[in-house]
């Protein structure tokens, strides 16, 4: 299982960024986002499963919405009003026959 992650990059505090993520294999199991930022463990942003339930870690609700599309086995977070606390590294997961699968990560910078 493959997971591409692409999207990140700077942006002002305020402002909007998308990432997405694709597998390489049908993925029935939740997918997610999670986030690492210097120094800090890595944190759940938010999950979905296939079904589309929805779960945000309490910091990003109300601001990041996560996408799903089952046919094309993609993820993609929305992220508005960013913070310079969102300053991360942001991996997508991917749970898949008993185990978690992680991307490469992408860097999401946000200035004051």
């Amino acid at each position: 299982v493959q997971l591409q992650a692409s999207g990140g990059g700077l942006v002002q505090a305020g402002g909007s960024l998308r990432l997405s993520c694709a597998a390489s294999v049908t993925i029935v199991g939740v997918m997610g986002w999670y986030r690492q930022a210097p120094g800090e463990q890595r944190e759940l942003v938010a999950t979905i499963t296939r079904g589309f339930d929805v779960n945000y870690a309490d910091s990003v609700k109300g601001r990041f919405t996560i996408f799903r599309n089952n046919a094309r086995n993609t993820i993609a977070l929305q992220m508005n009003s960013l913070r310079p606390e969102d300053t991360a590294v942001y991996y997508c997961s991917a749970y898949r026959l008993s185990r978690d699968y992680w991307g490469q990560g992408t860097l999401v910078t946000v200035s004051s």
